[in-house]
């Protein structure tokens, strides 16, 4: 796991403007954070250089391009070995529906979050990557009836 990083009152200004919109040009950011062009362009680009930042992205609305149920599936591996947690995670990292991937502990070995178009996608989905799957013992899914909240922001 990587060490904190150390962040001053800028880093953090900026951290919370891009995180509500990261579409802004320097000169906006700039003036959003209360600094020159210049110290905002080399203090982002230290953040990024430093992982702090990892990418910057579009948010895009899931049903409006097709996607519209998510998924929250727990699955629990028969072996629990390292390689064996490794080997589920590369297969999964393979699967672009397959939004987010955590190992958890206590409970079920990963929590998977999808974005699927319609149930046959889920169903194709669960069988070529769960059903298939040796390792695989146990695999629950709950379908997300509404989304109340959806965040990508990191309190700073």
């Amino acid at each position: 796991m990587a060490a904190e990083y150390p962040l001053d009152d800028l880093d953090r200004r900026i951290l919370q403007a891009l995180q509500l919109d990261s579409s802004h040009t320097n000169a906006e950011l700039a003036e959003l954070v209360h600094v020159s062009p210049p110290t905002c362009l080399r203090r982002v680009k230290h953040l990024t250089d430093s992982g702090v930042i990892q990418k910057q992205v579009a948010i895009v609305d899931p049903v409006k391009v097709g996607a519209s149920i998510t998924a929250i599936v727990e699955i629990t591996l028969d072996v629990q070995a390292a390689e064996r947690m490794d080997e589920f995670e590369r297969l999964v990292a393979q699967e672009a529906a397959i939004l987010q991937c955590y190992r958890t502990a206590p409970g079920p070995d990963f929590i998977l979050v999808l974005q699927v178009k319609d149930m046959p996608a889920y169903h194709e989905l669960a069988h070529r990557i769960f059903a298939t799957h040796a390792n695989v013992r146990n695999v629950r899914t709950y379908f997300s009836t509404s989304r109340s909240k959806f965040d990508t922001r990191i309190p700073i």
